[in-house]
């Protein structure tokens, strides 16, 4: 119901008269509520607001607020409690619990599906369909759903716990939790009486239903902090059916969790890990795409890949504003195009609860210097041309088993023609140097103009034609990572000089990012040794990546960096013939 934002219509406060009406409304609406629950639900002096919205679905709904935050909403002359009023009354509703990615999912729209409701020793609670109840997380007892039964509790279990448990109208997350004071959850535990005594538990077999150990309990309490508000999609897709038969996360294999829910977890890993362990306050701001590819990227345990189209979030910047929600940073377009980490709450509780993963060193965290990550060594990457097979060129290469699309290295092609060229016995029986044209080749190698002209070839002029006429490609392949392949070939780091205001020249550098180097790193090496201002902006016509400029024609500086420093290959470097002729001092 709130998964959109909504039109706020009026927002008016509550009289006397109508504050002892609403009174006994809710008293009807929530008998086991005592007169003070009431009283300080609906107080008769502090401020009581009621707001009239309308839903994206232009449903009418009033919503009434006390201090700034929503405690109820009525819909169709039903009231409703919010999750802030369940966070103070937990126990007002029958709870259900459920895990914690599926939080969510329920906060974008979609309803609780059974196989997603923890079945607990003690049995479910018992409703009726229609009966409003509430949506905890397991191991907290905290609220975080309010939701109307489909079904009674006989008729769920009958069902196999299988199907639509719960049509949710309300959650912590969505657009009417944000008109309060986006507070989270408390950590409230669960009852005793859902818990099994030691006798009740012996005897059972391993991944049946059974409260958590002390310890485990509170692992579980910590994950659900942790990831109540993390945006894994799950879907309306049932969850596997041990985790329908409830169980502790701690008996959960790793490798009963989806690749998806793996995916979306490494990069949570990485993200505490690497605020944690390599950024430090006098980074800020800090690049989105510097903090993915320098920082996250070397917090990745050895054998794993981070591939934010392989997680739920599909996008690092849906990514990054899940955790802006959480209130452990703040990410802001401090230029067109260009989005920055700008603050990082570094008293976080998340952030202060991770825990560095075996194999890395600890020592690395906080107490790194500033100038062993300014030094971190940068490894130039190896890149390989590669060649599709296009359509034209299929008769030439299917002999070989390759198809269209078939990607091929310089000397794949190379063998390839050779082995064509002598099964075929096309070699010049006079001159070995030349090779007879057939009807393949001139189709594929000759332009219109010259298949009339050109009987023969040189290898070299052969092998040349052939390159030109496949579809370039190239393979990137970066220091302690899975090669990359890309269409075309890759563009040089493009040097240029530019005339500003005054007659005064600037130095502009384009295309760091595809060679690993990070914008903002080179512009604040390069504004250090130069003592010149250097800014950083969105690259005109190209999606994603920025410039760098610094004041004057600093090219020589450049190129020591680029060619004695970080090792670059000069012929992936243009502009830098534009560097200013040195006068030679007598």
């Amino acid at each position: 119901m709130f998964a959109r934002a909504f039109r706020v219509r009026a927002n008016t406060n509550i009289k006397g008269s109508d504050r002892r009406k609403l009174r006994n409304e809710v008293a009807a609406a929530f008998p086991t509520l005592s007169t003070e629950q009431l009283a300080e639900l609906v107080p008769n002096k502090e401020e009581l607001n009621v707001i009239k919205i309308h839903s994206h679905k232009g449903e009418a709904i009033t919503v009434y607020m006390n201090h700034r935050n929503p405690i109820l909403f009525e819909v169709e002359k039903v009231l409703y409690p919010t999750v802030y009023t369940l966070w103070v009354y937990p126990d007002l509703l029958p709870a259900f619990a459920t895990w914690p990615q599926v939080l969510q999912k329920l906060a974008g729209g979609a309803d609780l599906m059974l196989p997603g409701v923890v079945v607990p020793p003690s049995g479910l609670a018992q409703v009726q369909r229609g009966t409003l109840c509430a949506v905890t997380l397991l191991g907290n007892r905290a609220p975080v759903a309010v939701g109307v039964a489909t079904m009674s509790t006989e008729e769920m279990l009958a069902a196999g716990m299988k199907g639509k448990g719960f049509a949710v109208l309300h959650t912590h997350l969505d657009h009417l939790w944000e008109y309060g004071d986006k507070s989270s959850p408390p950590t409230l535990a669960p009852l005793g009486t859902d818990c099994a005594g030691d006798e009740e538990l012996q005897g059972k077999e391993p991944g049946s239903s059974c409260c958590p150990e002390p310890q485990q309990l509170m692992d579980i309490r910590d994950l659900s902090l942790k990831d109540r508000d993390t945006c894994a999609e799950l879907g309306k897709e049932e969850l596997p059916e041990d985790r329908a038969e409830g169980g502790s996360l701690e008996e959960q294999p790793e490798d009963s969790r989806t690749p998806q829910e793996q995916m979306d977890a490494l990069f949570h890993q990485c993200f505490f890990h690497a605020l944690k362990c390599k950024v430090k306050k006098s980074d800020l701001p800090l690049l989105t795409s510097t903090f993915l590819g320098s920082h996250m990227v070397s917090c990745c345990p050895a054998g794993k890949q981070l591939d934010i189209k392989k997680s739920s979030y599909k996008k690092f910047s849906k990514f990054l504003q899940c955790k802006q929600h959480q209130r452990i940073l703040q990410v802001k377009e401090l230029s067109k195009g260009v989005e920055s980490i700008v603050d990082v709450d570094w008293k976080h509780p998340d952030i202060k609860a991770f825990a560095v993963p075996e194999g890395f060193s600890s020592a690395s965290a906080a107490q790194d210097s500033k100038s062993e990550d300014r030094e971190q060594v940068y490894h130039a990457p190896e890149i390989i041309p590669l060649y599709g097979v296009s359509t034209k060129m299929i008769p030439l290469f299917q002999e070989s088993g390759h198809r269209k699309g078939s990607i091929l290295s310089s000397s794949e092609v190379r063998n390839t023609i050779i082995n064509y060229v002598k099964s075929n016995e096309l070699v010049d029986e006079t001159n070995k140097n030349f090779v007879k044209v057939n009807a393949i080749l001139c189709d594929c190698l000759l332009d219109k103009s010259e298949q009339d002209e050109i009987s023969h070839l040189k290898w070299d002029e052969l092998l040349s034609r052939c390159l030109e006429r496949l579809q370039p490609l190239h393979q990137v392949t970066f220091s302690g990572q899975e090669p990359v392949v890309r269409k075309g070939n890759i563009e040089p780091i493009d040097i240029s000089i530019a005339q500003r205001s005054s007659n005064k020249k600037v130095t502009i550098i384009k295309n760091l990012e595809l060679y690993g180097l990070d914008p903002q790193c080179v512009a604040n090496t390069l504004q250090q040794k130069v003592q010149a201002s250097a800014t950083i902006s969105p690259a005109p016509g190209a999606k994603d990546r920025v410039q760098v400029q610094i004041q004057g024609n600093q090219i020589h500086h450049l190129a020591k960096m680029l060619l004695e420093e970080y090792q670059l290959p000069r012929k992936y470097i243009q502009g830098l013939e534009k560097a200013p002729k040195l006068s030679h001092k007598k």
